[in-house]
Order: structure tokens, then C-alpha cells, then sequence
């Protein structure tokens, strides 16, 4: 096949970028040197043009099979054949003060550990989204590819020949208990390639790699049920934090189709508010409250460059902090499985989206009630975001989907407003904080009846999308999430009902039905949103309908790849689509296992920091 299945890659990852390394031993996406750089290898969104770095048996009858070194984000990939068995350890060292090897290396070492193997390998990268040309240099321990604006080593004891194209490639063979080592690293402009590291070295650096993933999931205090699952997607979310800025990303991929062939191609390399607000609620579940406090320091800076003449802040920033992330297509790509476009940047970036004021306070509270106190410069930027939100409330917005068909009234964006003010009135009571509660009560007071009254409809017996629609929308399962519903309260059940009904089969949910007036601006289907199906299983679960959750959130486990990862979507053929790893889902799931393991132990539904 030209293109794997989304679902059959694997990811490693240094805290600064993430590699996509497919069951065929290629790595088919790599931006270096850190996630919305640009694209070194690039295969997944063009076979032929976008480079791949492939190390894989000469043999044609191979199975294969990929693991995870426990409790780390060491990849595995296990060649099996009448030949033996080869495995090919793949993993980027990340920075720590005791390890002064680190410069971006990804680290790729195969070892036959039975019988004997004939190897190929082909590095064959394509820097720019293969927009720039390069030239190869050769050294004695390997080669340099030169481009206009990285340079990158590509060091190995195995001698490399240069062929037309720019690629670096050999055939070797290796018997039982021998192994090669490749080491792809970023060099100085006219550099040498680089040293070469002996196996001893190799194995000192894999050590200091494997711990420092254990020593950081040794910090989960969660111990229930699924604990394997929940810990997977613990270091997914850690893969996809920046550590220079405490920023994350909501995925490390661009323009993976959220439906074959269509046009629902997205950059989700940027860190949006709303998303990294979820995952510090679920870090902040699980013990990790360094990774919170991290990211309300990146909130902090981008609270400071705040535009009095325009108040709010963003949807959406670069992992740097940067404000333009403009949207171009890259025509001369051809998208994975012919899905064009394909886009770098993110038009969606200077839409307004109110909710997202809703998911920033609730981090925030949460981070100030169970990591650390909220200081007073903190809270001064957050009170004037509160006061500038009573101004703005009643403004029609783009909504949680980003919609790119105009702005309405949509009623989760109403609800995360109600509780942006109710987070903030409960840190200014809590706190003695001062603000002009008296307007933010009034204010709030008034978002939830207007809900109660133009959210609702009597015909559809459901809260729906927005302000005088008929339209379901899962995202209407947060209601008791939040507490701004009770989860067994009548509105609440019927429109639980209502979505079961309409949205969701098996396990799986759709956000919303284009097939029923839903209207987004864009043409084409799309899959079910992962991140539904998780907040389904936990809807059902504060409800008290635990064995209808517990099937739902197995059945759910279930589409997951064989390293535990997820997509964004799943297609209704158990297919993974859109961006990958997502972090959405992986974060809804943990905190849909943390929920429903609680109410399993027979403690109170819904009595957790949530």
C-alpha cells in the first residue's frame, strides 16, 4: 500500500516535536525541530514527493508487530519470519540535565535477536513540505543533508551510498545478536555529520530515554481500573507538551482527513485554550501538576499581550506564543490518500469562540485548588477577561466546531460562559479576590435562564445546537460535566436520550449530523468524534447508569490502534481519521475511566475535582 492506515503508526517524541513511525518501519512524518516546523519527512500526505526515513527487512514475508517498552515512549517494531527475529528500537532522547548528548536526535537501532536478517534502509528526506531542495555530503560515518535552512546528520557505522533524488541508502545483514544504529540529528550549517555513537553508548543514552519516561508516569496517582489504557494516554499528552514553553499541541499532525478524499484537512500543530484546558484537567486527575502550573504560565504571557482596544484573547496561538498562524495550501502535495488540501496554519485562528473563556477558568480554578494558589497578577489580567466577557456575552460566535458557515448563538458557547463567570465568582468568594462580582453574578444569572429559555426546544425535547435550531450537537453532553446541570435532571436525561437516539450507535457519536440541517460551511461527511463517544460514557456514568457506561467505554477501548493511541475520529468502518495522536481524545478518556472507576468503587457519581 502507498499509505499505511492511520492507525497502524506509532509516535516517539523528544517534548519539543513527534515522529509518525509506521508497522513498515518508516518514519512517514517528522517536522525538526520542533512540531509546526516544518515537515522533514512527509510521506503520509505524499507518498511519492513528501521523504521518509525507512529501515525494514529485505524479506517480502515478514510480520510485524509494535510495542511500547513499558511505561515509556520507546517504540518497538518486531520483525517475525521463518528468518527470525529482528526488532527495531526507535526513540528521540529528550533534554534533562544529566544527558549532554541531546541535540533533536531520533535514535533508530535494529538488532536481529534470532536467526539472520538482510536489512534496507532508505533516508530520503524532503525539508519544506518538500517545497526545498538539498544536497547530500558524505563523511566517513555517515552523511549531511544540506537544505536552505537545516542541515541534518545522518550518522551510522554502516556505510551509506547517495542516490539521485538526495537519498541516503544501504543494504546490510546482520545474524543473530549483531545490530546497526542510525542517528538523525540537526547539525551546524556546513557541519561535519557528527559522532557516532558505539552500542554501549547507545544503550546508555536508550537507558537515560526509558528513565525518564518512568520516572515521569511514576507520578500518576491513578491506580483503578484500566490502568494501562489511562496511562498511555497520559504519555500521549506528555508527547504533545512543548517543554520550552509549557504549551500543547492538539495534535503533532496537519491535514490527516477527517473523511477520505474530502476537504476536512486541518493544522492542529498549535496549542488552543480550549484544548490544553482539558488537559490540564485530566493531568491535574491524574498528579501531574507540573504540566498544569506550566501551561498557566503560557496563559499568563499571553494574557500580558493582551490588546486593551480588543480584550479577548485568541482561540488558538503558535507553541512559541505567536499570534499569526495563517492558513495556505500546499497544492503540490496530494494529501493522504489524495486528500487535498492540504494546510500549514489554521484560518480558524481570528474566529471568536466564547466558550473558550469557560474551559481557561475552570483550568484555573481547578489548578488554584489542587496545585498551586492563584497569585494576584494572575488574577488581575483573568478579572479583566471576566469583565470584558459581561460586555461581550450576547456576540454570536464560531462555536467548539469552529464553524466556517457564520456565527450563531450556540448554546455550548453560552453554557462555557456561564462557566467561565461561576469559576470566577467561586475563586473571588473563595479567595477574597477582588472583582465587581455584582455584575459577573448578574451576568451569569442571566446566561443560564437565556439557555433554559432559547437553547431548549419542547418539539426536539433536547437542548440543540444553537439559539432557534433544531440541530442535536454531542457537545451538549458537558452540561453535567460542568455542574451546570444536574445529571439526572429531566432537561438532562431527555437530551442524553435524545442524542443516544440520533447521534450515536454502538459506542461511537457523531458531533452533529450534516444529513439532518447541521451546516458548517464545508462540503463531505466526516467520522465520529472519539472525544463524544468518551464524554458519552461519562454523561451515562454521572447519571447512574454505570453498565450501559462500562460497555460503551470497553467497546471504545477497542478501537483503539494496537499501542492504545487514537485518532481524532473513527469512520463507521472502525477506521481511524483526522489528525494523530489527538489530544482531545486521549484526555477525554482518561477522565471518563477516572469517572466511571470512581463510581464503580461506589464512591458518589460526579464527586471528583470535576
Amino acid at each position: 500500500m502507498a499509505y499505511l492506515p492511520i492507525e497502524n503508526y506509532g509516535v516517539v517524541g523528544d517534548l519539543h516535536t513527534v515522529a509518525l513511525i509506521g508497522l513498515n518501519g518508516s518514519v512517514d512524518w517528522l517536522c525538526f525541530p520542533v512540531f509546526d516546523s516544518p515537515s522533514v519527512f512527509g510521506a503520509i500526505l505524499d507518498s511519492d514527493k513528501g521523504g521518509r526515513f525507512q529501515i525494514y527487512p529485505a524479506d517480502d514475508h515478514v510480520k510485524v508487530k509494535q510495542m511500547y517498552l513499558p511505561d515509556t515512549n520507546v517504540l518497538i517494531t518486531r520483525f517475525l519470519s521463518p528468518n527470525g527475529l529482528a526488532e527495531l528500537t526507535d526513540f528521540m532522547p529528550v533534554e534533562t540535565e544529566t544527558n549532554e548528548t541531546w541535540n533533536h536526535r531520533l535514535v533508530r537501532r535494529i538488532k536481529v535477536v534470532q536467526g539472520s536478517y538482510r536489512f534496507k534502509m532508505v533516508c530520503q528526506p524532503a525539508f519544506d513540505y518538500a517545497r526545498a531542495a538539498h544536497t547530500v555530503e558524505t563523511y566517513e560515518n555517515g552523511v549531511v543533508f544540506h537544505s536552505r535552512n537545516l542541515s541534518l546528520g545522518l550518522a551510522s557505522e554502516i556505510p551509506l551510498n547517495v542516490v539521485d533524488g538526495g537519498a541516503a541508502v544501504c543494504e546490510f545483514t546482520l545474524e543473530r545478536g549483531q545490530s546497526a544504529c542510525f542517528m538523525l540529528h540537526r547539525v551546524e550549517d556546513n557541519g561535519p555529520c557528527g559522532q557516532f555513537f558505539q552500542e554501549d553508548e547507545v544503550e546508555d543514552i536508550l537507558a537515560d530515554t526509558v528513565k525518564f519516561w518512568r520516572k515521569w508516569i511514576s507520578k500518576c496517582t491513578y491506580e483503578g481500573r484500566w490502568r494501562e489504557m489511562v496511562h498511555r494516554s497520559a504519555l500521549v499528552l506528555k508527547l504533545l507538551t512543548f517543554a520550552p514553553t509549557g504549551a500543547i499541541v492538539a495534535a503533532p499532525t496537519t491535514s490527516l482527513p477527517e473523511n477520505i478524499g474530502g476537504e476536512r484537512n486541518w493544522d492542529y500543530r498549535y496549542t488552543w485554550i480550549r484544548d490544553a484546558s482539558f488537559t490540564c484537567y485530566a493531568l491535574l486527575n491524574l498528579g501531574f501538576e507540573t504540566e498544569a502550573t506550566r501551561f498557566m504560565e503560557w496563559i499568563e504571557a499571553r494574557c500580558r499581550e493582551l490588546d486593551p482596544k480588543v480584550g479577548g484573547l485568541q482561540i488558538m496561538y503558535g507553541i512559541d506564543g505567536r499570534h499569526n498562524l495563517t492558513e495556505i495550501s500546499l497544492d503540490h502535495l496530494s494529501g493522504y490518500m489524495n486528500s487535498r488540501p492540504v494546510r500549514i496554519g489554521n484560518g480558524a485562528y481570528n474566529q471568536l469562540q466564547l466558550d473558550i473563556y469557560g474551559e481557561l477558568m475552570d483550568a484555573v480554578y481547578l489548578h488554584s485548588k489542587y496545585a498551586s494558589p492563584l497569585s494576584y497578577d494572575q488574577w488581575t489580567y483573568l478579572r479583566k477577561l471576566m469583565d470584558w466577557l459581561c460586555q461581550n456575552w450576547q456576540t454570536p460566535d464560531s462555536g467548539l466546531w469552529e464553524s466556517r458557515a457564520g456565527n450563531q448563538h450556540y448554546v455550548y458557547s453560552r453554557m462555557m460562559i456561564w462557566v467561565a463567570l461561576d469559576r470566577a465568582l467561586r475563586l473571588a468568594r473563595q479567595r477574597g479576590l477582588p472583582a465587581d462580582t455584582s455584575v459577573w453574578k448578574k451576568t451569569r444569572n442571566a446566561v443560564y435562564e437565556e439557555i433554559i429559555a432559547k437553547g431548549w426546544s419542547d418539539e426536539r425535547k433536547s437542548f440543540v445546537q444553537y439559539y432557534g435550531s433544531d440541530v442535536l450537537d454531542a457537545s451538549n453532553l458537558l452540561m453535567p460535566l460542568v455542574k451546570f446541570l444536574g445529571p439526572t435532571d429531566p432537561l438532562m436525561l431527555s437530551t442524553l436520550d435524545r442524542i443516544q437516539e440520533e447521534l450515536a450507535f454502538d459506542a461511537l457519536v457523531y458531533r452533529y449530523d450534516v444529513k439532518k440541517g447541521a451546516k458548517d460551511g464545508l462540503q463531505g461527511g466526516e467520522g465520529t468524534f472519539c472525544l463524544c463517544s468518551f464524554w458519552l460514557v461519562e454523561c451515562l456514568t454521572r447519571a447512574g447508569r454505570l453498565d450501559e457506561a462500562r460497555l460503551k467505554l470497553e467497546k471504545m477501548f477497542s478501537y483503539a490502534n494496537h499501542l492504545g493511541l487514537y485518532a481524532e475520529e473513527i469512520s463507521t468502518s472502525g477506521e481511524m481519521l483526522g489528525n494523530y495522536p489527538q489530544a482531545f481524545t486521549h484526555l477525554s478518556l482518561i477522565t471518563a475511566a477516572y469517572n466511571l472507576n470512581r463510581a464503580l468503587d461506589k464512591t458518589t457519581p460526579g464527586s471528583n475535582i470535576f
